[in-house]
């Protein structure tokens, strides 16, 4: 989901660390619980249009009973367009990567993100100055070990999803600046609605089916993408976005790779050769150079009027 621009406001250091906590532990876990519901009978896009759906009507019943604009309909069109970059391609081919690709790697491929941004950025003007190139070429450089190197190559179908899904996650992402958007968390809901119905719709047409009742160790891993994995990692996102510098918001890209990474190993018995571990080491390099880049970089300033 796109990050809104908002103004740091003064808050407690533990509020701070604790939504870090949230953010870097819950995104970080949603890899392996994909991999948990859909061993346990999920269909792929089916299982990320439910999610989607119940996350999104229930934050938009929410927000709107405490009185939040509903989306005009340019608005809706907007985030039906992000609902499908960001969603659909992008949360929708993790999920049919994860099939064949452990959870551990699927999170190394997406932390490659950030890097995709840069470039797309670069296409719309907004060029990447010193450090950012140097990131660039880096993050870049593990992306290529990391598609022809790493035991990922083992499945075809898993190497072009975990290419494209950070590509369209981060054009959705840029898309996005500047459109005409609702609040914050009303984008968020309006998106994952419009999303989470259209990957239900192409699951349908794909085939995709319930060959038996899924397991119960399935439904509770829907059960926490739903609330943890969507309705509170976004909030704390968007409550670090109010509080924090973007740059320390943001810092889950290269934080959430090595938790899945962890969690695979510790709750899966995931495991990684040497190829795997370096590429990750690399992107997330160029991943940090690329932040702190932007940390750096002067505020625009203000234009009179």
């Amino acid at each position: 989901m796109s990050a809104p621009s908002l103004v740091p406001r003064p808050v407690s250091p533990l509020a701070v660390l604790f939504a870090l906590a949230l953010l870097y532990v819950i995104w970080g876990s949603t890899y392996l619980a994909i991999r948990f519901a859909l061993e346990g009978g999920y269909p792929p896009l089916l299982l990320a249009g439910i999610r989607f759906v119940l996350a999104g009507g229930l934050m938009y019943a929410v927000l709107r009973w405490r009185g939040v604009p509903a989306p005009t309909r340019p608005q809706w069109r907007n985030c039906a367009a992000m609902g499908a970059l960001l969603l659909g391609l992008g949360n929708g081919l993790v999920c049919i990567a994860e099939q064949s690709v452990s959870s551990g790697l699927a999170a190394v491929a997406v932390a490659s993100a950030p890097l995709w941004i840069g470039l797309f950025s670069a296409v719309r003007g907004q060029y990447p100055r010193g450090l950012e190139w140097l990131g660039l070429a880096i993050g870049f450089a593990g992306v290529l070990w990391l598609n022809a190197g790493s035991s990922l190559t083992a499945s075809p179908v898993g190497l072009v999803a975990l290419l494209i899904a950070p590509a369209a996650w981060a054009f959705g992402s840029v898309w996005s600046r500047g459109r005409d958007l609702p609040s914050p968390f009303m984008t968020a809901a309006a998106q994952m609605l419009c999303g989470g119905v259209g990957m239900l719709a192409v699951g349908a047409l794909l085939g995709e089916r319930f060959a038996a009742l899924p397991s119960l160790q399935a439904t509770l891993s829907l059960a926490y993408l739903t609330t943890f994995g969507s309705i509170v990692g976004f909030t704390a996102y968007i409550w670090l976005l109010h509080h924090v510098r973007p740059t320390l918001a943001g810092s889950y890209a290269y934080v959430n790779p090595a938790v899945a990474v962890l969690l695979g190993a510790w709750l899966a018995a995931e495991r990684f050769g040497p190829n795997d571990i370096g590429a990750m080491a690399v992107i997330l390099a160029g991943v940090v150079a690329i932040s702190l880049a932007r940390a750096r970089r002067p505020a625009p300033a203000a234009k009179p009027g």
